[in-house]
């Protein structure tokens, strides 16, 4: 049985600060997964990574990239290891071609064998015909993909992609994950992505949600989702407090309530509809009955919504 890519055992991380950024964290992560890191601002996702990363260590439990310990062997972590940053690390006064090189130099590559992984690189990202333009001539989303390259060039059999996409718009965004997929199967290389963002979650193998420092829930984006049952059933309600106290002693099922309304799982969810406007018509805007996403995993798993600045966690009530 091969040695998984990401082995965290108890990992807490306490800046000092005093902040506790993460508590008691167990992950695991196969190799050649493409895992994702889900969770709001705040969660923990970038405090895991500068661990895996050999940036920080923990302040309790130990982290391995392959079996190699990230606080004792860090030299041999950071050799399988590429990372890709919130903000692309490019020096935006060289050209794309002329980053690639200094990055190669900085893992020993040289002469033929360097510029051939260059071109290999630039070819997977679709980038060639861009070699030699300044960084500071790109879109964001170039720019995203010519640092998806500088990760790369190295063949890392770990990639660590911290919120890759953030402030691309959607087409950029739709076209560096593309990217993403053709390189994992090309390049074979173990892929994990921090992301606040349902949609990119949704691509990965696995996922692992994160809140507040804690690891909530882990699985398959379609297990996890399936566990809630067939539908979710949201009410847009003035008074969600009382409104989810009121609903959860009379119909039961799993109630949360929050900010701008109540989130029901119950079995009948469709059906149950007509009843709760009988009941609670007066206080119900609207219902919207779904299936379950992962937001709504989030929700039901963490007690507080994906989107913090939207909405913050008023008192839930669970059957």
């Amino acid at each position: 049985m091969s040695v998984p890519a990401i082995h965290v055992d108890n990992v807490s991380l306490r800046y000092n600060n005093a902040q506790q950024a993460l508590q008691h964290v167990h992950l695991s992560v196969p190799q050649g997964a493409l895992f994702g890191l889900l969770g709001p601002n705040g969660s923990g996702k970038t405090s895991l990574f500068r661990i895996l990363a050999t940036l920080v260590t923990p302040t309790k439990g130990i982290a391995k990239v392959f079996g190699a310990s990230t606080e004792t062997e860090a030299a041999a972590v950071r050799q399988r290891i590429g990372v890709v940053f919130q903000s692309p690390a490019l020096d935006d006064t060289l050209t794309i071609r002329e980053n690639l090189a200094f990055q190669g130099a900085l893992y020993g590559l040289h002469g033929a064998a360097l510029r051939a992984r260059i071109d290999t690189v630039l070819q997977h990202v679709d980038l060639t015909d861009r070699a030699h333009d300044a960084v500071d001539t790109l879109s964001g989303g170039l720019a995203r993909r010519a640092d998806l390259a500088r990760g790369l060039l190295h063949q890392p059999d770990l990639l660590l992609l911290d919120e890759p996409t953030a402030g691309l718009d959607p087409m950029a965004r739709r076209s560096f994950w593309e990217t993403v997929s053709t390189l994992q199967a090309t390049e074979g290389t173990t892929m994990v992505v921090a992301t606040h963002l349902m949609d990119e979650a949704e691509r990965c193998d696995a996922v692992a949600i994160l809140s507040e420092g804690e690891l909530v829930v882990e699985g398959q984006p379609a297990t996890l989702r399936a566990a809630l049952g067939d539908e979710m059933l949201w009410l847009a309600t003035d008074a969600p407090h009382d409104l989810a106290r009121d609903v959860n002693a009379r119909f039961g099922g799993t109630v949360h309530a929050f900010d701008q309304g109540v989130q029901l799982l119950h079995d009948d969810a469709t059906q149950l509809v007509s009843a709760l406007y009988t009941a609670f018509g007066d206080r119900i805007q609207s219902a919207t009955v779904r299936p379950p996403t992962l937001e709504d995993v989030f929700m039901a798993h963490a007690g507080t919504r994906l989107d913090a600045d939207r909405a913050s966690l008023a008192p839930a009530y669970s059957a």
